[in-house]
């Protein structure tokens, strides 16, 4: 699936070196296209009042659209 700049994603996977969860919600801010594989994504993730936590790259496998039937969840990053 071809994804958006600045769309909304949600995470399908952890990403335990920045302490983000699978379900975690991020932005889209580059892609990375590739002839053969998988493409990339660099993604920013806010916390809930705009400051940015972290930014990565991830494979495309590793991020999913919104969903109609999901709903926002607020978690403490503190472990």
């Amino acid at each position: 699936m071809r994804y958006n700049l600045f769309e909304e994603i949600i995470l399908a996977k952890d990403i335990p070196e920045k302490k983000l969860k699978k379900g975690d919600v991020a932005t889209i801010v580059e892609h990375y296209p590739v002839s053969e594989g998988e493409d990339g994504y660099s993604l920013e993730v806010f916390n809930t009042i705009g400051d940015t936590l972290a930014v990565i790259t991830v494979e495309e496998s590793a991020i999913e659209p919104f969903i109609e039937d999901a709903v926002f969840c607020v978690r403490s990053l503190a472990a």
